[in-house]
């Protein structure tokens, strides 16, 4: 989100800054808005809402989809699935586009860690990239909603 742009400084003045992200609100808040903070969240993947039962991401070139963060690839981001190698990743902002670009098969170089892998960490990274082997990214077609 643009943290410069109308909208965000809209979305503070209403629901307030916390650490750098917009704050769920307080009492007063809409059912709504405090379902899409759960969503960013994360929080209640067990609990599906009114959101989250009727929004997917469809993923187009990647570029606007954030890898580890962002639902685009079933319920949970793989930030929660996939948990203890987001621990370990250099780059937890990285766009799908980028992972994409650099290869996340065994061969590619998407993977970057802040150390070498154990075995077991190994066979994990091996799970994900077999969630990620049928994903492709269409050139020139946004990301939406």
């Amino acid at each position: 989100m643009d943290r410069g742009g109308l909208w965000y400084r809209v979305l503070v003045a209403r629901y307030g800054d916390e650490a750098g992200k917009l704050a769920v609100g307080g009492r007063s808040v809409s059912s709504w808005w405090r379902e899409i903070t759960k969503i960013r969240d994360g929080v209640g993947d067990n609990e599906r809402g009114w959101f989250a039962e009727r929004v997917s991401k469809v993923i187009g070139d990647g570029t606007n989809t954030l890898l580890w963060y962002d639902r685009w690839l079933g319920d949970t981001p793989l930030c929660r699935r996939f948990a203890w190698l987001f621990n370990l990743a250099s780059d937890k902002l990285c766009s799908v586009s980028d992972m994409w670009e650099r290869g996340w098969d065994a061969g590619g170089d998407a993977w970057r860690w802040r150390r070498r892998l154990w075995a077991w960490e190994v066979m994990l990274l091996g799970e994900c990239r077999d969630l990620l082997a049928n994903v492709y990214v269409q050139p020139n077609v946004s990301d939406k909603w």
